[in-house]
């Protein structure tokens, strides 16, 4: 028995002695194919870069010239301004806004002036120089994005709310989910913004909103009348039962009997004056959160941020051609070295 115990310890040692050995190819393995990778990067980065370094010369030249072109359009052609507008639209009026500014855009490359100034209620001269209008999401915070989640969740089956959870619903968030809007208009007049209101004014003034308007003010009148009535014959309610309670305190010592001898009291009746005023409460705070909402949204928008009186010069990177224009010479550069190069190997190729 002696003898078996240090061959068998010695066969333990071989063995992790193996399993060592495994783990250590495995990772030189793994290093080896890392270490590929980055050559290959290496030299992918090398063989691009290579004609730069080569036609150095060449290159500066070219990207010289490139942002001296560039320059001189900047300085020659007409600058572009712009000005933001945040509006707040209601009765579903968000939709027109988001069609209309398309509109927009096709009559401005189309160059329909008459209708722009017609639109705008601007001179045609006015109409000429805008250049485009933009929509995007307004400013929101967490607690904006909290309430609107809130709200949504509160509109679906019961059913699929574990299904989308709050980053789920943000991240998948259309850009018309949304309840403010900036809206960006670009044109060569710096001053033209202010005369834009009107056409906006009209774009959330449609027949669409009318129509919701007309419907929610009819809705909240019916609200109205009905919480008034309940008011009513809960005053009347309330009216009766002081009354009641005026009596018997008159006749709180009136007693009936028999000789005399057996005197009975009588009994007080039952009233609920604590109910009726916790249901009246309860009615004047649903009248009084109706008419603050009706008076909250009593308008077709609220404009949050008016455009500006005197606009913005542009100064985007597709505006700045002393840098665009360098950087995309080098690209067409380095394509036309790897066109090249791929012509030349597919030429040579046997």
């Amino acid at each position: 028995m002696s003898e078996k115990l240090p061959q068998q310890s010695q066969n333990e040692e071989v063995d992790l002695g193996q399993l060592f050995n495994a783990i250590g190819n495995l990772f030189q393995r793994f290093f080896n194919f890392i270490g590929k990778i980055l050559k290959g990067l290496f030299s992918l980065i090398i063989f691009i870069i290579k004609p730069l370094v080569v036609y150095f010369k060449m290159v500066a030249v070219v990207l010289i010239i490139a942002a001296i072109l560039g320059y001189t359009l900047e300085k020659v052609k007409e600058p572009v301004y712009y000005s933001n507008m945040v509006v707040k639209p209601y009765f579903d009026s968000k939709y027109q806004l988001f069609n209309n500014i398309n509109y927009f855009n096709s009559l401005i490359n189309s160059e329909n002036i008459t209708e722009l100034s017609n639109i705008f209620e601007i001179d045609s001269t006015d109409a000429k120089e805008l250049v485009s209008f933009d929509i995007e999401a307004g400013p929101e915070t967490q607690n904006d994005l909290f309430i609107e989640y809130d709200k949504y969740v509160k509109s679906i089956d019961t059913s699929l709310v574990d299904e989308l959870s709050y980053v789920d619903y943000v991240k998948n968030r259309d850009l018309i989910s949304g309840s403010l809007f900036a809206i960006k208009a670009k044109s060569f007049k710096s001053d033209i913004f202010p005369k834009l209101h009107e056409g906006f004014r009209k774009t959330f003034e449609n027949d669409f909103s009318k129509h919701q308007k007309r419907v929610r003010d009819t809705t909240a009148y019916i609200e109205r009348l009905s919480l008034t009535t309940e008011l009513s014959r809960l005053d009347s309610i309330q009216k009766t039962y002081l009354e009641v309670i005026k009596n018997e305190s008159k006749n709180s010592k009136l007693s009936l009997g028999l000789n005399s001898v057996l005197p009975l009291q009588e009994e007080k009746t039952a009233t609920k004056e604590y109910e009726l005023f916790l249901k009246e409460r309860e009615i004047r705070n649903t009248l009084n959160y109706l008419n603050q909402k009706i008076a909250k949204e009593n308008t077709y928008f609220d404009v949050l941020s008016s455009f500006d009186k005197v606009g913005k010069k542009d100064k985007s990177f597709e505006k700045r051609y002393s840098i665009s224009f360098p950087i995309i010479a080098l690209i067409l550069i380095l394509c036309g070295f790897l066109i090249v190069k791929a012509f030349n190997y597919i030429k040579n190729y046997e």
